[in-house]
């Protein structure tokens, strides 16, 4: 029994061979890449075909003879001020600024007497 284990690794090795297993049928479909990469994968022929497929130099490939998909709206960036000024309007932040400004002048002129 142990001249049978020897040598065998634990996780994902299966010791069943392929004998009797049929694979799923498959076709090929080719990728055309802007810096020109063509690229070959194998899918399922059930599978739904993607229109792109990212290329490993990070540009889209594009399915031979597909037509190049609408590209989707970019939502704008919403910035750290956009974001305060759905909180707050100007003269709430006015305010603030005016009340954080009396602490501080009320905080150097306790520091100034106290020296």
């Amino acid at each position: 029994m142990s001249e049978a284990l020897r040598g065998t690794r634990l996780g994902a090795t299966s010791l069943e061979n392929d004998r009797d297993v049929e694979f799923a049928p498959r076709m090929t479909v080719t990728y055309n890449c802007p810096a020109g990469h063509v690229i070959n994968m194998p899918f399922a022929v059930e599978a739904e075909v993607p229109v792109e497929w990212e290329c490993h130099c990070g540009e889209m490939a594009l399915l031979v003879d597909a037509v190049k998909p609408e590209p989707k709206p970019v939502k704008p960036v919403r910035t750290h001020w956009d974001m305060l000024l759905e909180r707050r309007t100007i003269a709430d932040l006015e305010e603030l600024l005016e009340e954080r400004l009396a602490l501080l002048e009320a905080d150097d002129d306790a520091g100034l007497r106290s020296a």
